[in-house]
């Protein structure tokens, strides 16, 4: 298979979580705060809103490498990591978690044209196994990768290559990534993907996802079948 074209030879789709393929309706962001109410900081502190602004900038990385960019003390990064995993743990349950429409239809179209699935997150490993729970998706994709389980999280591109590697793909030219951050597009960029696409679902929009390096930006996962040539 050729490493020149990219929509005619993806084998391999990597596809972000929260904000691409699954709505969490500001969980994430309530997650957080609640790891700030935790770790003592209290609304009317004024690094709260700074902290507060960082963690929005950087939706897409590692939930670890978020708390230590902002307590810079592993000890304390670790306990608001905690937190934030309880928090969104329990908010999981509150039954407001959806599918983005038509992700999971999308995800089966890609599946049945022959190309492997991977489902990636900056969420632990523990936490994505129970959104997958609590989603139902145990087995909608072939792969679902957390940064513990490649090495480092986004902007970094370990879990695409991961990917690559346990999927077998035959070239990271024949993968496409998909997210709504400026993270994701930088960890498709860096991972040599020919597609990049970023999708306005969530966090991002155009202009951002654009600078950091998109090679399209779509309105939802939904129109990434159109642009890999899937009816």
């Amino acid at each position: 298979m050729s490493d020149d074209g990219p929509a005619g030879s993806i084998q391999l789709v990597c596809l972000d979580m929260a904000g691409t393929t699954v709505s969490d309706n500001g969980l994430v962001e309530q997650a957080f705060e609640a790891a700030l109410d935790e770790m003592g900081i209290e609304p009317a502190d004024p690094s709260r809103s700074r902290m507060v602004a960082f963690i929005r900038d950087t939706m897409g990385m590692s939930k670890i490498e978020v708390f230590r960019s902002l307590f810079g003390d592993e000890a304390r990064a670790q306990s608001a990591n905690a937190a934030f995993e309880q928090a969104f743990g329990d908010l999981i349950g509150t039954g407001v978690v959806r599918p983005i429409p038509g992700a999971v239809e999308t995800i089966g179209l890609l599946r049945s044209s022959g190309m492997r699935v991977a489902l990636t997150t900056g969420f632990s490993a523990l936490t994505r196994i129970r959104l997958l729970e609590a989603l139902g998706w145990e087995a909608v994709a072939d792969l679902a990768l957390s940064p513990e389980d490649a090495g480092r999280g986004r902007p970094y591109p370990d879990m695409i290559l991961a990917a690559v590697v346990r999927l077998e793909a035959d070239s990271v030219r024949a993968v496409a990534v998909a997210g709504d951050t400026e993270e994701d597009m930088a960890s498709g960029v860096r991972s040599g993907a020919s597609v990049v696409a970023g999708v306005l679902t969530g966090t991002g929009d155009r202009a951002g996802l654009l600078s950091a390096g998109a090679t399209s930006v779509l309105e939802s996962v939904v129109e990434l079948a159109g642009l890999l040539g899937l009816g």
